[in-house]
């Protein structure tokens, strides 16, 4: 009973410091953790991944508060921004580094992602830097083709094993404390998030009631609904990148190019194109292949916002291509 209280009382702990009780914590790493068997790694701790069950089945509220158009508007454009952070922010510039920016810009980057609900920078990025390292191997903790689809697509956030950052991946970028304080304190921009989506909705009802909206109406839909949406829209490209689409060149995993997924992440559906050159700024390596995250970082860097993205050689274009 005593080991039980320990363990709901440090989860509790972790909804608010998810650094607290890692630092000695050996069996949080996945490597290890899967290393020593999948059956092993397979432990959903429960009473950390409330919050996140809870806020799925928040939706369900959609029903008690109505609708606005004035919400889903909110929904929606919180989703593309925050899924711009997500792929461009978290993916490819704290993975892989595929452009420069500020300190400050930076910093932006990191918060921006942050308020997607989708854990810290730190942790984001080293997870991403393991799958890359480990796409599709036994060690992969969100491979298909390892741990199934449904494993690929959600399990593996609310599995024990995968909690703590793994700073020894990202070096980099754990040098500056700013990240290092987003990334413990996961959940502060959030919940910030979601104050400020509330007090807008209040706002409205005060000044534009004609909008038909409020503030636990613009909660919902603002950020409950948009934030699950984004949820299930990048873990897509975990699971659905790696079983339906085209692979257009031979790479050591499954993973292929989805248009689908391409439209609803901004451009992280061309997973093949990624996966084959990993370096690149830009995933839709054609022009026809629609990316809107590097559209965006194109605009930014005529303003000074980001500079140095790093292109798709010519020699990448032809090399291991399997499709003709």
């Amino acid at each position: 009973m005593q080991a039980v209280l320990k363990r709901s009382s440090l989860a509790v702990i972790r909804w608010f410091d998810s650094w607290a009780g890692t630092s000695n914590d050996k069996s949080l790493s996945p490597t290890e953790a899967l290393t020593a068997g999948v059956a092993k790694a397979r432990t959903i701790d429960w009473g950390r991944v409330v919050p996140f069950v809870a806020l799925h089945l928040s939706c369900l509220f959609v029903f008690v508060v109505g609708f606005s158009w004035a919400a889903l508007i909110t929904a929606v454009s919180l989703y593309v921004i925050r899924m711009f952070a997500i792929t461009a922010g978290y993916h490819r510039y704290f993975s892989h580094r595929a452009y420069r920016t500020s300190r400050v810009g930076q910093f932006c980057l990191a918060v921006l992602g942050a308020s997607a609900a989708q854990r810290g920078p730190l942790w984001w990025a080293a997870h991403h830097r393991h799958h890359h390292k480990h796409s599709d191997d036994p060690l992969d903790i969100h491979s298909p083709k390892q741990q199934g689809i449904f494993w690929s697509h959600i399990g593996w956030v609310l599995d024990r094993s995968n909690f703590r950052s793994q700073i020894e991946l990202i070096k980099d970028f754990a040098k500056f404390p700013e990240l290092r304080f987003l990334d413990r304190f996961d959940i502060l921009v959030p919940v910030l998030l979601g104050v400020s989506v509330f007090l807008w909705g209040v706002f409205l009802e005060a000044f534009a009631p004609g909008l038909g909206t409020n503030g636990w109406q613009m909660l919902v839909w603002g950020f409950v609904v948009s934030t699950i949406a984004l949820y299930h829209g990048t873990f897509t490209v975990n699971s659905l990148a790696h079983l339906v689409g085209k692979r257009r060149f031979e790479t050591k995993d499954t993973s292929r190019n989805n248009w689908f997924i391409a439209i609803i992440t901004l451009g992280e559906g061309w997973h093949n194109n990624h996966h084959h050159y990993q370096a690149s700024a830009r995933q839709g390596f054609y022009w026809w292949e629609l990316d809107v995250s590097y559209y965006i970082l194109k605009t930014l860097s005529v303003f000074g916002i980001v500079w140095d993205l790093r292109p798709v050689p010519k020699r990448a274009l032809t090399l291991r291509r399997i499709d003709g």
